[in-house]
Protein backbone atom coordinates (compact mmCIF):
# COMPACT_ATOMS: atom_id res chain seq x y z
CA UNK A 1 0.00 0.00 0.00
CA UNK A 2 3.02 2.32 0.33
CA UNK A 3 2.85 3.10 -3.40
CA UNK A 4 -0.73 4.35 -2.95
CA UNK A 5 0.41 6.73 -0.23
CA UNK A 6 3.30 7.95 -2.39
CA UNK A 7 0.85 8.61 -5.23
CA UNK A 8 -1.46 10.53 -2.90
CA UNK A 9 1.35 12.84 -1.81
CA UNK A 10 2.70 13.18 -5.36
CA UNK A 11 -0.69 14.64 -6.25
CA UNK A 12 -0.57 16.95 -3.25
CA UNK A 13 2.88 18.14 -4.29
CA UNK A 14 2.17 18.41 -8.04
CA UNK A 15 0.90 22.05 -8.05
CA UNK A 16 4.32 23.11 -6.76
CA UNK A 17 6.26 21.23 -9.45
CA UNK A 18 6.82 23.29 -12.60
CA UNK A 19 5.61 21.67 -15.85
CA UNK A 20 4.22 18.69 -13.93
CA UNK A 21 2.50 16.06 -16.07
CA UNK A 22 1.71 12.37 -16.01
CA UNK A 23 3.43 10.46 -18.82
CA UNK A 24 1.89 7.08 -18.05
CA UNK A 25 0.98 4.94 -15.07
CA UNK A 26 3.55 5.42 -12.31
CA UNK A 27 5.70 7.87 -14.31
CA UNK A 28 5.56 11.65 -13.78
CA UNK A 29 7.64 14.40 -15.38
CA UNK A 30 8.43 17.98 -14.26
CA UNK A 31 11.26 20.51 -13.99
CA UNK A 32 13.88 19.54 -11.43
CA UNK A 33 13.38 21.33 -8.08
CA UNK A 34 17.08 20.89 -7.26
CA UNK A 35 18.90 22.28 -10.31
CA UNK A 36 16.00 24.21 -11.87
CA UNK A 37 16.50 22.21 -15.08
CA UNK A 38 17.60 24.03 -18.24
CA UNK A 39 18.26 27.75 -17.83
CA UNK A 40 18.28 28.20 -21.61
CA UNK A 41 14.90 26.60 -22.26
CA UNK A 42 11.98 27.05 -19.87
CA UNK A 43 10.09 24.28 -21.67
CA UNK A 44 12.52 21.49 -20.78
CA UNK A 45 11.51 19.20 -17.93
CA UNK A 46 13.88 16.39 -17.02
CA UNK A 47 12.86 15.42 -13.50
CA UNK A 48 10.93 12.17 -13.05
CA UNK A 49 9.04 10.31 -10.33
CA UNK A 50 8.93 6.62 -11.18
CA UNK A 51 7.78 3.50 -9.40
CA UNK A 52 10.06 0.59 -8.57
CA UNK A 53 8.29 -2.29 -6.83
CA UNK A 54 6.21 -0.65 -4.05
CA UNK A 55 8.04 2.67 -3.80
CA UNK A 56 8.47 5.84 -5.83
CA UNK A 57 11.86 7.34 -6.62
CA UNK A 58 13.15 10.53 -8.20
CA UNK A 59 15.74 11.11 -10.89
CA UNK A 60 16.82 14.20 -12.83
CA UNK A 61 18.33 13.66 -16.25
CA UNK A 62 19.89 17.13 -16.17
CA UNK A 63 21.85 17.28 -12.88
CA UNK A 64 21.79 13.52 -12.19
CA UNK A 65 20.12 13.83 -8.79
CA UNK A 66 18.62 10.53 -7.67
CA UNK A 67 16.74 9.93 -4.42
CA UNK A 68 13.47 8.70 -2.92
CA UNK A 69 10.16 10.49 -3.31
CA UNK A 70 10.13 11.16 0.43
CA UNK A 71 13.43 13.04 0.27
CA UNK A 72 12.09 15.27 -2.53
CA UNK A 73 8.97 15.98 -0.48
CA UNK A 74 11.07 16.83 2.58
CA UNK A 75 13.23 19.16 0.46
CA UNK A 76 10.20 21.08 -0.84
CA UNK A 77 7.85 21.08 2.18
CA UNK A 78 8.86 19.77 5.62
CA UNK A 79 5.34 20.10 7.05
CA UNK A 80 3.72 17.92 4.37
CA UNK A 81 6.68 15.56 4.72
CA UNK A 82 5.90 15.02 8.42
CA UNK A 83 2.31 14.21 7.51
CA UNK A 84 3.58 11.83 4.83
CA UNK A 85 5.84 10.00 7.30
CA UNK A 86 3.01 9.61 9.82
CA UNK A 87 0.65 8.18 7.22
CA UNK A 88 3.14 5.99 5.36
CA UNK A 89 4.59 4.32 8.42
CA UNK A 90 1.62 4.12 10.77
CA UNK A 91 0.55 0.63 11.77
CA UNK A 92 -2.70 0.63 9.79
CA UNK A 93 -1.10 1.75 6.53
CA UNK A 94 -2.33 -1.37 4.68
CA UNK A 95 -5.89 -0.07 5.12
CA UNK A 96 -5.13 3.06 3.11
CA UNK A 97 -7.43 3.32 0.13
CA UNK A 98 -6.03 4.08 -3.28
CA UNK A 99 -6.41 7.81 -4.00
CA UNK A 100 -8.61 8.90 -6.84
CA UNK A 101 -7.03 11.07 -9.55
CA UNK A 102 -8.61 13.06 -12.33
CA UNK A 103 -6.21 11.80 -14.99
CA UNK A 104 -7.63 9.91 -17.92
CA UNK A 105 -6.40 6.36 -18.17
CA UNK A 106 -3.42 6.15 -20.55
CA UNK A 107 -4.20 4.65 -23.92
CA UNK A 108 -1.67 2.13 -25.11
CA UNK A 109 -2.33 1.78 -28.81
CA UNK A 110 -0.48 -1.30 -29.97
CA UNK A 111 -2.57 -1.17 -33.13
CA UNK A 112 -2.85 2.48 -34.11
CA UNK A 113 -5.43 3.55 -36.70
CA UNK A 114 -2.60 4.79 -38.93
CA UNK A 115 -1.40 1.20 -39.21
CA UNK A 116 -4.76 -0.44 -39.89
CA UNK A 117 -4.14 -1.09 -43.59
CA UNK A 118 -0.55 -2.26 -43.14
CA UNK A 119 0.60 -5.84 -42.62
CA UNK A 120 2.78 -6.68 -39.60
CA UNK A 121 5.93 -8.54 -40.59
CA UNK A 122 5.09 -11.41 -38.24
CA UNK A 123 1.91 -12.04 -40.26
CA UNK A 124 3.77 -12.52 -43.55
CA UNK A 125 4.79 -15.90 -44.90
CA UNK A 126 8.40 -16.80 -44.22
CA UNK A 127 9.15 -16.67 -47.96
CA UNK A 128 7.73 -13.15 -48.41
CA UNK A 129 10.45 -10.70 -49.66
CA UNK A 130 9.64 -8.14 -46.94
CA UNK A 131 10.00 -10.70 -44.18
CA UNK A 132 13.17 -12.04 -45.75
CA UNK A 133 14.69 -8.54 -45.70
CA UNK A 134 13.90 -8.11 -42.01
CA UNK A 135 15.32 -11.53 -41.24
CA UNK A 136 18.42 -10.79 -43.32
CA UNK A 137 19.17 -7.83 -41.03
CA UNK A 138 18.90 -10.26 -38.05
CA UNK A 139 16.37 -8.01 -36.33
CA UNK A 140 15.12 -9.80 -33.17
CA UNK A 141 11.82 -11.54 -33.87
CA UNK A 142 10.20 -9.93 -30.83
CA UNK A 143 9.95 -6.70 -32.86
CA UNK A 144 8.29 -8.21 -35.95
CA UNK A 145 4.78 -7.43 -34.69
CA UNK A 146 5.50 -3.68 -34.75
CA UNK A 147 7.27 -3.55 -38.12
CA UNK A 148 4.98 -3.29 -41.16
CA UNK A 149 4.81 -3.83 -44.89
CA UNK A 150 3.33 -0.84 -46.71
CA UNK A 151 2.62 -1.63 -50.37
CA UNK A 152 2.16 2.02 -51.46
CA UNK A 153 4.23 4.14 -49.13
CA UNK A 154 3.74 7.59 -50.66
CA UNK A 155 -0.01 7.13 -50.87
CA UNK A 156 -0.15 5.91 -47.28
CA UNK A 157 2.07 8.72 -45.97
CA UNK A 158 0.07 11.32 -47.94
CA UNK A 159 3.21 13.07 -49.12
CA UNK A 160 2.55 12.91 -52.85
CA UNK A 161 1.54 16.56 -52.97
CA UNK A 162 4.57 17.83 -51.06
CA UNK A 163 7.36 16.07 -52.97
CA UNK A 164 8.05 15.66 -56.68
CA UNK A 165 6.03 12.86 -58.25
CA UNK A 166 7.82 9.54 -57.80
CA UNK A 167 7.17 6.01 -58.81
CA UNK A 168 5.12 4.38 -56.05
CA UNK A 169 6.79 1.47 -54.26
CA UNK A 170 6.55 -0.60 -51.05
CA UNK A 171 8.56 0.15 -47.92
CA UNK A 172 9.16 -1.25 -44.48
CA UNK A 173 7.34 1.00 -41.99
CA UNK A 174 8.88 1.51 -38.56
CA UNK A 175 6.39 3.34 -36.28
CA UNK A 176 7.59 6.00 -33.82
CA UNK A 177 5.48 5.82 -30.65
CA UNK A 178 5.31 8.30 -27.78
CA UNK A 179 5.34 7.39 -24.08
CA UNK A 180 1.70 6.25 -24.25
CA UNK A 181 2.19 4.06 -27.31
CA UNK A 182 0.54 6.43 -29.80
CA UNK A 183 2.14 6.64 -33.25
CA UNK A 184 3.31 10.20 -33.99
CA UNK A 185 5.73 9.48 -36.86
CA UNK A 186 7.00 6.63 -39.01
CA UNK A 187 10.10 5.80 -40.98
CA UNK A 188 9.84 4.08 -44.34
CA UNK A 189 12.85 1.97 -45.33
CA UNK A 190 13.26 1.08 -48.98
CA UNK A 191 13.40 -2.60 -49.85
CA UNK A 192 15.41 -2.01 -53.01
CA UNK A 193 17.52 0.80 -54.48
CA UNK A 194 14.82 3.46 -54.18
CA UNK A 195 15.99 6.81 -52.84
CA UNK A 196 16.10 8.07 -50.25
CA UNK A 197 16.78 4.80 -48.48
CA UNK A 198 15.10 6.12 -45.32
CA UNK A 199 12.19 8.55 -45.34
CA UNK A 200 10.57 9.72 -42.10
CA UNK A 201 7.12 11.30 -41.96
CA UNK A 202 5.56 13.07 -38.95
CA UNK A 203 1.88 12.94 -38.03
CA UNK A 204 2.35 15.24 -35.03
CA UNK A 205 4.76 18.06 -34.28
CA UNK A 206 7.10 16.13 -32.00
CA UNK A 207 10.87 15.45 -32.18
CA UNK A 208 11.61 12.35 -34.27
CA UNK A 209 12.77 10.11 -31.43
CA UNK A 210 12.25 6.35 -31.75
CA UNK A 211 11.76 4.09 -28.74
CA UNK A 212 10.02 6.40 -26.26
CA UNK A 213 7.44 3.71 -25.52
CA UNK A 214 10.10 1.13 -24.64
CA UNK A 215 12.74 2.81 -22.49
CA UNK A 216 12.97 2.85 -18.70
CA UNK A 217 14.08 6.31 -17.55
CA UNK A 218 15.16 4.96 -14.16
CA UNK A 219 17.99 3.08 -15.90
CA UNK A 220 20.89 4.06 -18.12
CA UNK A 221 19.65 5.35 -21.47
CA UNK A 222 21.59 4.83 -24.70
CA UNK A 223 21.03 6.82 -27.89
CA UNK A 224 21.90 5.77 -31.45
CA UNK A 225 21.21 7.30 -34.86
CA UNK A 226 18.90 4.77 -36.52
CA UNK A 227 15.85 2.84 -35.26
CA UNK A 228 17.13 -0.54 -36.47
CA UNK A 229 20.41 -0.13 -34.55
CA UNK A 230 18.44 0.68 -31.39
CA UNK A 231 16.78 -2.76 -31.47
CA UNK A 232 20.12 -4.40 -30.61
CA UNK A 233 21.01 -2.19 -27.60
CA UNK A 234 19.46 -2.36 -24.15
CA UNK A 235 17.21 0.58 -23.14
CA UNK A 236 17.96 2.51 -26.30
CA UNK A 237 16.50 5.47 -28.22
CA UNK A 238 17.17 6.47 -31.83
CA UNK A 239 17.27 10.12 -32.90
CA UNK A 240 16.42 9.78 -36.62
CA UNK A 241 17.60 13.34 -37.22
CA UNK A 242 16.16 14.88 -34.04
CA UNK A 243 18.13 17.34 -31.89
CA UNK A 244 20.17 15.74 -29.10
CA UNK A 245 18.87 18.46 -26.78
CA UNK A 246 15.66 16.43 -26.48
CA UNK A 247 17.23 13.49 -24.65
CA UNK A 248 18.38 12.91 -21.04
CA UNK A 249 21.67 14.70 -20.43
CA UNK A 250 23.17 11.64 -18.72
CA UNK A 251 22.48 9.42 -21.73
CA UNK A 252 25.33 7.71 -23.57
CA UNK A 253 25.47 8.71 -27.25
CA UNK A 254 26.48 6.15 -29.89
CA UNK A 255 27.13 7.55 -33.37
CA UNK A 256 28.06 5.54 -36.44
CA UNK A 257 31.64 4.34 -36.84
CA UNK A 258 32.68 6.81 -39.56
CA UNK A 259 36.03 8.42 -38.63
CA UNK A 260 36.32 10.02 -42.10
CA UNK A 261 32.95 11.80 -41.92
CA UNK A 262 33.32 15.52 -41.21
CA UNK A 263 29.67 15.67 -40.18
CA UNK A 264 30.09 12.87 -37.63
CA UNK A 265 33.28 14.40 -36.23
CA UNK A 266 31.61 17.80 -35.83
CA UNK A 267 28.64 16.28 -34.03
CA UNK A 268 30.94 14.34 -31.72
CA UNK A 269 32.89 17.50 -30.88
CA UNK A 270 29.64 19.31 -30.04
CA UNK A 271 28.47 16.43 -27.84
CA UNK A 272 31.77 16.43 -25.93
CA UNK A 273 31.50 20.21 -25.43
CA UNK A 274 28.04 19.65 -23.94
CA UNK A 275 29.39 17.03 -21.50
CA UNK A 276 27.63 14.00 -22.97
CA UNK A 277 29.03 10.52 -22.56
CA UNK A 278 30.12 9.37 -25.99
CA UNK A 279 31.06 6.02 -27.48
CA UNK A 280 34.15 6.19 -29.71
CA UNK A 281 34.58 2.88 -31.44
CA UNK A 282 37.93 1.05 -31.13
CA UNK A 283 40.14 0.89 -34.21
CA UNK A 284 39.65 -2.89 -34.33
CA UNK A 285 35.98 -2.42 -35.35
CA UNK A 286 35.71 -1.92 -39.15
CA UNK A 287 31.92 -1.93 -39.33
CA UNK A 288 29.91 1.24 -40.00
CA UNK A 289 27.09 0.72 -37.52
CA UNK A 290 25.66 -1.67 -34.94
CA UNK A 291 23.55 -3.63 -37.40
CA UNK A 292 26.64 -4.26 -39.53
CA UNK A 293 28.43 -5.54 -36.41
CA UNK A 294 25.58 -7.99 -35.80
CA UNK A 295 25.68 -9.13 -39.42
CA UNK A 296 29.44 -9.72 -39.04
CA UNK A 297 28.77 -12.26 -36.30
CA UNK A 298 28.67 -10.26 -33.07
CA UNK A 299 25.88 -10.76 -30.56
CA UNK A 300 23.97 -7.97 -28.84
CA UNK A 301 25.90 -8.80 -25.66
CA UNK A 302 29.19 -8.41 -27.57
CA UNK A 303 28.11 -4.97 -28.82
CA UNK A 304 26.93 -3.91 -25.37
CA UNK A 305 30.29 -4.89 -23.88
CA UNK A 306 32.19 -2.89 -26.52
CA UNK A 307 29.96 0.11 -25.84
CA UNK A 308 30.67 0.01 -22.09
CA UNK A 309 34.42 -0.39 -22.64
CA UNK A 310 34.63 2.52 -25.08
CA UNK A 311 32.52 5.23 -23.45
CA UNK A 312 34.30 8.55 -22.87
CA UNK A 313 33.56 12.02 -21.58
CA UNK A 314 35.38 15.32 -21.11
CA UNK A 315 39.12 15.44 -21.75
CA UNK A 316 39.35 11.68 -22.26
CA UNK A 317 36.74 11.92 -25.02
CA UNK A 318 38.60 14.81 -26.68
CA UNK A 319 41.89 12.88 -26.65
CA UNK A 320 40.30 9.68 -27.93
CA UNK A 321 38.44 11.51 -30.69
CA UNK A 322 41.68 13.15 -31.83
CA UNK A 323 43.28 9.70 -32.20
CA UNK A 324 40.17 8.17 -33.84
CA UNK A 325 39.26 10.67 -36.54
CA UNK A 326 40.74 10.38 -40.02
CA UNK A 327 40.22 13.90 -41.38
Amino acid sequence: MSAYIDLKFIMMLSPRLDKFKKLRDNLFNFRCPYCGDSHKSQSKARGYFYRKKNDFFYRCHNCGKGTTFGKVLEYIDTLIYKEYVMERYKGDAPKTEAPEFNFEAPKFKKRDAKLENLTPINKLNTDHPARKLVESRQIPEEFYSDLYLCSKFFEWAKIGTTVPRRQEHPRLVIPFRDETGEVFAAQGRAFGKETPKYLTVKFQDKPKIFGLDRIDLSRKVYVVEGPIDSLFVDNCLAMAGADFGNIPEDATIILDNEPRSREIIKRMENLIENNYELVIWPDSIPHKDINDMILAGMTSDDVQKIIKQNTYTGLQATARLSAWKRI
